[in-house]
């Protein structure tokens, strides 16, 4: 592992096709194409399409879509996750030969009958860590996912940074990860205490988010990560792997997020209405006031506005090199 990428700007916007683009993800999709434009480097698209059942037919022709009408188009054809699985298996046969990965027989009702047993409540919201039945082995159970073992690698790594060291970019420590968020700032977690040992391939058979993004990332050299906030929590586990499977670790940036009326993040699963591609100027202007950019005034068209707020990009947001 690196501690960051050394060369062109490569970016990326990565949608989930369980439905269209909602004023949520055009948001994230703005921002990292901005990134991208504003750095003179490169954006690429990837579909997400990992978790096949909730994927309807057509979602990712919508989306790619959408972003046209947006003017927000890649510079490279799409690549699908759905078509990755051997990839993925090939990164879990390397963790798994090192014993960085295991098999788990856990069902959800275990890991809740064994956190109760610890003391643990279950609170709304809150990620509650693997209590790691089974790391030291299945005690002839039958397997049903695999996960990282993320307690021990990190139990490995060297001692905390000292004061100097603690304002660098990233530093993996046997006490947690620490790493620099472009807009959120000095970020922390004890990922071996906060979320324990984290799946790789679930119980259903389907490659968890955790893997495919790391080894997608690393394959389609991707420099610059720019995306919602709320997925800051997720860097840590993938600085991890990144670490695990001797990969680079790109830059982070985590947009703010579009809110629905009851304060609950604008999604899918929500009942979001899609953007209208009918009037995408509206829909961007939307999302750069999200973002904190300027009105396009005087903008006649997607193009003019897109050029007016990728020259403003760099002067908000930390500059992307």
């Amino acid at each position: 592992m690196s501690a960051g990428y050394v060369g062109p700007y490569i970016g990326r916007f990565a949608p989930s096709p369980t439905g269209p683009l909602h004023a949520g993800s055009l948001v994230a999709a703005l921002a990292s194409w901005l990134d991208a434009r504003a750095a003179g480097g490169r954006w690429l698209v990837r579909i997400e399409g990992v978790d096949r059942p909730r994927c309807p037919p057509g979602a990712d022709d919508r989306i790619l879509s959408q972003l046209a009408a947006c003017g927000l188009l890649p510079d490279a054809p799409p690549l699908y996750q759905s078509g990755r699985g051997a990839r993925y298996r090939q990164a879990l046969d390397e963790l798994a030969a090192r014993r960085l990965a295991y098999p788990c027989a856990c069902t959800r009702r275990d890991i809740e009958a064994a956190l109760a047993a610890q003391g643990l409540a279950h609170e709304r919201h809150v990620e509650r860590p693997y209590p790691g039945t089974c790391r030291q082995g299945l005690h002839g159970r039958t397997p049903r996912a695999w996960r990282f073992n993320a307690t021990d690698y990190q139990s490995k790594m060297p001692p905390a940074p000292d004061r100097q060291a603690l304002i660098a970019s990233l530093s993996i420590a046997n006490d947690g990860i620490r790493w620099t968020d472009r807009r959120l700032g000095p970020q922390f977690q004890d990922v071996a205490r906060q979320v324990g040992d984290f799946v790789l391939l679930r119980a259903d058979g389907l490659w968890a988010y955790q893997l495919a993004v790391v080894v997608d990332d690393a394959d389609q050299g991707v420099t610059h990560v720019v995306r919602g906030e709320d997925l800051a929590d997720n860097t840590p586990r993938q600085i991890l792997l990144q670490s695990a499977l001797g990969l680079p670790t790109p830059r982070y940036l985590h947009t703010p997020l579009v809110r629905a009326a009851d304060g609950e993040k604008l999604s899918k699963q929500h009942g979001a209405p899609p953007i209208d591609d009918g009037r995408p100027l509206q829909a961007l202007a939307d999302a750069a006031r999200v973002l904190g950019l300027p009105p396009a005034s005087g903008a006649h068209d997607v193009a003019q506005a897109l050029a007016l707020w990728a020259g403003a990009w760099a002067r908000i947001y930390n500059p992307p090199l």
